[in-house]
């Protein structure tokens, strides 16, 4: 018998024996009484570690994910949620010196993989959102599945930093080494064709794979091919800075250019960012360089159409003071916001222009200055910080994103006002950030964040723009305030919070299809076809919707199965290029592409979908509709829909989250149901 053949048969009873000890450790787990179980966990901690050391016990303890998960491992911790995991912070529980950290992140790890496999059915997440979160862990650690570990991990680590890279590893191998990086790339594009406000985890993936393309030491094929321009976006836009100089370089780069190569280099910055919707530190310099250079290549270096020009020539003053306290090399993303903002002539609403100047000099308080810097540092200022945060939303308003918090209310709030009422938004930072208060009126009387004691979320949100970072904690706190000032009536409280909260132009008219006593589907028929007849062009008369309107969906995994309750705004509905009626709308849940499953997939391109728009056809849209509001003094006719259309959304329903929200009378009616 050869020595290869020696050691396979060795390291395959090696595995045997551990395997037998962490089935042992799981089952006396299993079997121990919920307030005995952080004693007993030490044991498969310790069953688990051991295999993480061994070739081949990734694949064991990834078989006993479902094991894992009903014996109560996770309980207590924050991986006992997988659908609230950052993959951001992964990177810090495979690096950190603590071995139990190490040690449930790698199980938490390869109990996404059995799902993203199919081998594991999880409740509260789909196959796809596990596939995307593993994509994200490894692209965000490309240094631990290539590179060897450095001095300072093995220092701090010992053998565990060994045991994170067999981790990735194997996570590369069951998903593919090839497609780990296309893969990620792929996934990058799709994100940015939404224009998220949020990007600095997408730059950091970009750098990584920058990094890593750039490593000798690593051989990656042809794969990464695509990332030439995410790379270049940031670190090589134009010629002078192309090998990535650093800015005191390129500063002096700037300093002697004629005209010439100044306008050179500003279209190069504008095509990169309207290309990619982010923006390179580089950019920053460069705008920053051409205030003393005139109006025209500034137009230039923000890309700006005849639109955008007028408006930069009106607001000259105003476009410069942005300029001087808020874009830096850390805030460039704040160019493209100043660009879009731009475009949208919104500084022509008179009270636009005058809330800007305000805050631009906006003094913070102690506790948001603290806010802002625990999130993102000392440098620049926090007002610089939420003066770029203020610039993407106002240019981006469905960029908005919730973070992994249950804050969707609050996050469409901040949205709609950005898209419909910015100044009201600008007036919203201003107390919140000023003032530590914000106070809503419900139904005539005062709510005040500060006097409201808690909100949806149970801790404060660190994971959200600048903006949302400061005015989401007290808009969560009056939600869930006017949330309780409705207890005992009857029905659902969005048909009175929602227009209070949101805004006048929320139809006061309300439709739900859940009887909220009983969680049994009511009147969807006649639900639909008021719905067709208040949005749909053919039922109501030809009109277009004119304020984004709040509604209510009841989101699917992939497999049709129901989530929970989530709040969107319709945008609008129209013909898509394929003549397809399609409802447009914001999903402030982040990545809005989404497989609701039974053949409901969102789309966010490629069906005449703006930047931050999802669309579905308007039947599959209804079809996870729960709860949409109407002007009640227009026409309410029910819609003479076919009952053939209407028969299949209503089956989609049934066939999804519906499923067993029939009524009895209904099944007994219809046994086939």
């Amino acid at each position: 018998m050869s020595h290869t053949e020696l050691n396979d048969e060795a390291n395959a009873s090696k595995l045997e024996s551990l395997s037998v000890r962490l089935d042992e450790a799981i089952q006396w787990l299993a079997d121990a009484p919920n307030y005995a179980k952080p004693g007993k966990v030490r044991r498969v901690f310790d069953a688990a570690r051991r295999l993480l050391m061994v070739e081949g016990g990734c694949a064991v303890l990834e078989s006993r994910a479902a094991q894992f998960e009903a014996s109560g491992v996770f309980n207590g911790s924050d991986w006992m949620y997988p659908q609230i995991l950052l993959p951001a912070l992964a990177s810090l529980s495979l690096k950190s010196p603590v071995a139990d950290t190490v040690i449930i992140e790698a199980i938490s790890e390869l109990r996404l993989l059995a799902i993203a496999m199919g081998d594991f059915d999880h409740p509260a997440m789909s196959a796809e959102q596990a596939h995307h979160y593993l994509t994200q862990v490894m692209a965000l650690n490309l240094d631990l599945l290539f590179g060897t570990p450095s001095e300072a991990e093995r220092e701090q680590q010992g053998r565990l930093a060994l045991a994170t890279r067999l981790l990735l590893r194997h996570l590369a191998q069951r998903i593919g080494y090839e497609h780990v990086i296309d893969q990620l790339v792929d996934e990058i594009w799709r994100i940015l064709q939404q224009r998220p406000i949020q990007v600095d985890n997408i730059k950091k993936m970009v750098t990584q794979i920058a990094a890593t393309r750039g490593n000798p030491d690593i051989d990656l094929g042809n794969s990464g091919q695509g990332a030439d321009r995410l790379i270049s976006s940031l670190y090589g836009t134009t010629q002078a800075c192309r090998e990535d100089p650093g800015v005191v370089v390129y500063q002096e780069r700037l300093d002697s250019m004629d005209s010439g190569a100044l306008q050179y280099e500003a279209s190069g910055f504008a095509r990169a960012m309207h290309d990619t919707g982010l923006v390179s530190p580089y950019h920053a310099v460069l705008v920053r360089h051409l205030q003393n250079q005139g109006s025209y290549l500034l137009s230039e270096a923000l890309g700006l159409s005849s639109t955008g020009r007028d408006c930069l020539l009106c607001y000259d003053d105003l476009v410069h003071a942005i300029i001087k306290e808020g874009i830096f090399a850390q805030t460039a993303q704040g160019i493209y916001g100043l660009a879009l903002m731009l475009e949208r002539g919104i500084l022509y609403q008179p009270p636009v222009a005058p809330a800007l100047w305000r805050q631009i000099s906006l003094p913070l308080s102690v506790y948001s200055k603290e806010r802002l810097t625990l999130a993102y540092g000392y440098e620049p200022s926090p007002r610089a910080r939420l003066l770029e945060g203020v610039l993407c939303m106002l240019g981006q308003p469905l960029g908005v994103g919730q973070g992994n918090n249950p804050t969707c209310q609050s996050a469409r709030a901040l949205s709609m006002w950005a898209y419909n009422d910015p100044d009201y938004l600008l007036q919203m930072v201003v107390w919140a950030a000023r003032d530590d208060e914000i106070i809503i009126h419900f139904e005539g009387q005062p709510i005040s964040s500060r006097d409201s004691v808690s909100g949806v979320a149970k801790e404060l949100p660190f994971d959200l723009d600048p903006v949302s970072l400061i005015v989401v904690p007290h808009l969560d706190r009056i939600y869930a305030e006017m949330g309780r000032r409705c207890i005992g009536r009857e029905g659902d409280p969005h048909r009175w919070v929602n227009p209070e909260f949101h805004g006048w132009w929320s139809g006061r008219g309300f439709r739900i299809n859940v009887d909220v006593a009983t969680g049994k589907l009511d009147k969807l028929e006649d639900f639909l076809r008021h719905f067709y007849a208040s949005y749909h062009p053919y039922y109501n008369g030809n009109q277009p919707l004119i304020h984004p309107q709040p509604a209510g969906i009841a989101v699917t995994d992939s497999a049709a199965r129901f989530i929970g309750w989530h709040a969107i705004t319709v945008l609008r509905v129209s013909l898509d290029p394929q003549e397809v009626m399609r409802v447009y709308f914001f999903n402030p849940n982040n990545d809005s592409g989404q497989n609701w499953g039974d053949e409901v997939v969102v789309s966010t391109a490629g069906h005449g979908e703006r930047f931050g728009e999802s669309s579905l056809p308007f039947e599959q849209f209804a079809s996870r509709l729960y709860i949409f509001h109407f002007d009640p003094l227009e026409r309410g006719e029910l819609a003479n829909v076919s009952n053939e259309e209407l028969q299949r959304v209503i089956d989609r329903v049934h066939r999804s989250w519906g499923a067993d929200r029939v009524p009895a009378k209904e099944l007994q009616a219809d046994p086939g149901v």
